[in-house]
Parts: C-alpha cells; structure tokens; sequence
C-alpha cells in the first residue's frame, strides 16, 4: 500500500504514528485502559502482535504489554532520538511504528512495550474466528485451565 492509499484508509492520528513516527497522548488514546480479552494486531497489515493477556497497567497511559504474541512479527530498531537511547518497536511486514520497548516491566519478561493505540486494531476473543484470526483462540483456552 502506498503513501496516499494509506492516508485513505488511516485517520491522522494512526497515520501520524505508523508512518512518520509519532506519539498520541497518555491517557487520551483508544486502548491504554481496554481490559477485553483478545489480540491486538497491526493497524497496516493486519499482522499479529500483543495478547490481552500479556497486556499490564503501566501507569504510563499507554497500552503496554511484557511480550509479544507473535515475536516474529516485531523489529526493535535502536532510536536515538528525543536526547535519549531507546529501542524503537516497528511491525515486521507493514513496518508500522508501534512505540518502544524498556527493560521496567514486570515478571517474567522484565519488559514493557509501550505502544501507540494508533498503531493498533483489537480483536475480541469472541470474534477472532470472524476476523480471520482462530488460530490464537488457543491461548485464551490454555489461559482458562
């Protein structure tokens, strides 16, 4: 998908982050307090990410997780920006900028991915069937027993 197709079908906000490296706004963004069981995927491709059941409060008024769902689908890319070192999280195939990742997290990973709700699209455990996604209704199964 090009730069203006992308435009089309992003709002500003989810453009502004996924393609130009932005940040929304602490607190004031779709996911940071969502407590739904499901999956959040990458709001370019599609690709898988993050599980509602790796997702913590960080206080931070961003989503943050301690793992990825789909390791294989996230690239950390050093970021020197902003006078500070940190490692810049991006989506493998849409080469979304979803946010960043700290060594502050809890157990057991140690990690937190602080993420841009912008950069994400959720889908509910009820409706991953539906959405193309059944695959990963295992893991609220496993989670259960």
């Amino acid at each position: 998908m090009n730069k203006e197709e992308l435009k089309n079908k992003l709002s500003p906000i989810q453009y502004s982050v996924t393609q130009e490296n932005g940040t929304e706004k602490p607190f004031d963004n779709e996911f940071w307090d969502n407590s739904q069981e499901g999956i959040y995927v990458d709001i370019v491709s599609g690709e898988v990410l993050f599980s509602s059941i790796d997702k913590f409060n960080s206080g931070t008024g961003w989503p943050s997780f301690c793992k990825p769902l789909a390791a294989e689908n996230i690239v950390e890319k050093k970021d020197g920006t902003l006078y500070m070192e940190r490692t810049e999280v991006r989506s493998q195939n849409g080469d979304s900028h979803l946010g960043h990742v700290f060594e502050d997290g809890p157990v057991p990973t140690g990690l937190r991915y602080c993420i841009n709700s912008a950069a994400l699209r959720f889908i509910a455990k009820n409706d991953l069937e539906k959405e193309g996604y059944a695959e990963h209704k295992k893991i609220f199964e496993q989670k259960a027993e």
